[in-house]
């Protein structure tokens, strides 16, 4: 269940507030969602692709990863395909978009973490350090990500660079606090 509400709340979250905008998340949906900007690719299937080596190193590794993740990986990748059409769905400012974005983002990353499953790509990533070095898992996700979306501030622009930074802050703080089990 966690998987399917998780999956959920990425789709809605990347469709209904990040792609209006053209926001970025970081990690492999960053990277999917720059390619879905310029070429035109559809997000969900771009991620699903470039998970590929993340999976192989877990399936060879971290079979438990793998078997974790996997399902959280195709279903993130279908509903963020599916719920495409909620880009035009909400008509608010791009501060608004990008916490509230952010926020949703971080629920349904949180809530996979909770139950020790992910949508993979660089949530998987974070996992394989987090387990080797004790960083706390979120931490590792806002590297990554900040990262990624550096690499992508010349061709996103300054303007979309510095809201996409606050959009990753939301996602790790949420995807923090949901991680933590009573």
């Amino acid at each position: 269940m966690a998987v399917i509400v998780g999956s959920f709340l990425i789709g809605i979250g990347i469709n209904g507030f990040l792609v209006p905008y053209h926001l970025i998340d970081g990690g492999v949906i960053g990277i999917a969602l720059i390619i879905h900007y310029f070429l035109g690719f559809q997000t969900g299937l771009s991620m699903l692709v470039l998970s590929i080596p993340l999976f192989i190193y877990a399936w060879c590794y971290e079979r438990h990863f793998f078997y974790s993740s996997i399902h959280g990986l195709l279903l993130t990748s279908l509903f963020m395909d599916w719920l495409s059409p909620l880009k035009k769905a909400f008509s608010i400012s791009i501060l608004s978009s990008s916490l509230i974005g952010g926020a949703i983002i971080g629920l349904g990353i949180g809530l996979m973490l909770r139950y020790e499953t992910s949508s993979g790509g660089t949530d998987l990533l974070a996992k394989f350090i987090s387990k080797s070095s004790s960083i706390d898992i979120a931490i590792v996700i806002i590297v990554i990500d900040t990262l990624i979306i550096t690499a992508a501030v010349f061709i996103l622009g300054m303007r979309i660079f510095l809201f996409s930074c606050l959009t990753i802050v939301i996602i790790g703080l949420i995807t923090s606090l949901m991680k933590v089990r009573d």
